[in-house]
Order: C-alpha cells, then structure tokens, then sequence
C-alpha cells in the first residue's frame, strides 16, 4: 500500500490533536484509609464529581438497559453504576422464586414475586444510590448508583480511585462507600480544583466495617422468617 504525502499529513493531524486533546484531561487519584482497628479490605466504593458554575458540564452516558442477574441467591454484579433514566432487568437463573424490592432514597420499588426463567425490570429515573434485596432471601443485596455525570470512577481491590479524563475546572467530590453511615459521608463531600494533570488527594479516612452481612428488614420492616418454604 502506498501512502501519499496528503494521507501522512492526515494521519499526523490526527495524532497530534488526540495527543492535544488528551494533554487538556485532568487526571484525579485518592485512596481509602480505615478509620477502624483491624485488617483493611476491599470495600464497594464509587467516587463521583459534580461540576460547578463556570466549568464546562460533561455529557451523560445513554441511557441504555443494565442486568442485575439474580444467581446462586445472589445478585451479580454486586455494585452497578448508571446514568439516570436508564432500566435495569432483573433476571431470575435461580430455580426457586424471587422478590426484588428496594425501600431506600435512590428508587424505591417492589417486583413481586416471581418465578425461575422469569425477569421484571424497573427505570431509575432519579439519582441517588438504591439497596436491592430480596424479600425471601436475606443474604441477598446489591446497589445501583445512578448518577448524572459520567465522571465516576469505582474502588479497585486497593481501595483506589483513579478518575481519567476530567475536563479541567472546579467540581464538587462525593463518595459512596458500602456500609458507612450516609451523615459520614456527606461530611467527606468537598470541593476540588482539577488542572490539565494529575492530582493526588492522598487517602480519605472512612470507617470501614470488617466482611460481614449487613443486617436488614423485609420489605415490610419486619425480620425475616428463620425458616423459609422448601420451594423458595
């Protein structure tokens, strides 16, 4: 294949303004400390920016549809972030019946009962973070995240955020982590300056609770029955 001087020319352009492009993105990276004695682990953590008057708003992701599969009486994924307005199915791969609620501040909503093979879904039409549980299974739970930016990133097995491609400008920081107190969390909001380059904020102190279960009600504020049908 022969290449013209028009075509190098073109291909340079190209280069050149990816590479401009990618030397304008600011660059955010913290870290997860344990407040509390003990081991440190991995938690569920998403850290998302705000965008402030005066910088630039980023547009937010399709909408789309998302699965929370239900499996082995458990919901996988775990953590699932999404844009607001967007479905999620749920699933059910179990051979036993199912029932999908959420009673807490991000969409509040109950499936119904439904049996093995089946699926039902639901629209987050608003942002917050939801608590899904089954009402059958108590060791069942996972959280949607929807959000209005696409400006998030989630925790690795590290505790570590590293957030690529901000547009340069004044934000405001939120963090959700899995089992901190939502008064502890709303005190770690912060405003932050992000430049065409990578910040380090150095670690964030959280208490963070040892593995476990969390304990939780039904969908009806009551404790689950120690025994539960056969078929179930």
């Amino acid at each position: 294949m022969r290449l013209t001087r028009a075509t190098i020319w073109i291909a340079g352009a190209i280069l050149a303004s990816t590479w401009a492009c990618a030397q304008d993105q600011g660059e955010l990276r913290l870290h997860l400390v344990s407040s509390l004695a003990g081991k440190p682990r991995a938690v569920p953590a998403v850290l998302w920016l705000e965008p402030q008057p005066g910088t630039a708003a980023v547009p937010l992701l399709p909408s789309g549809h998302y699965r929370l599969l239900q499996k082995n009486r458990t919901f996988i994924p775990h953590l699932q972030v999404i844009p607001v307005g967007a479905v999620v199915e749920f699933p059910n791969a179990d051979p036993f019946f199912h029932n999908v609620f959420s009673l807490y501040e991000g969409k509040r909503f109950d499936l119904g009962l439904y049996e093995a093979g089946s699926s039902k879904s639901t629209t987050f039409a608003r942002e917050g973070v939801s608590y899904i549980f089954c009402n059958i299974h108590p060791e069942m739970s996972a959280v949607v995240l929807s959000l209005s930016t696409r400006l998030y990133a989630i925790a690795d097995e590290h505790n570590g955020f590293d957030l690529r491609g901000i547009p340069p400008g004044d934000y405001k920081l939120h963090l959700w982590i899995e089992s901190v107190p939502q008064a502890f969390l709303r005190g770690l909001v912060r405003n932050v300056h992000v430049p065409a380059r990578t910040t380090d904020l150095g670690g964030i102190s959280a208490p963070i609770p040892r593995a476990g279960t969390a304990m939780h009600a039904n969908m009806f504020g009551d404790a689950y029955d120690k025994e539960a049908p056969g078929t179930y």
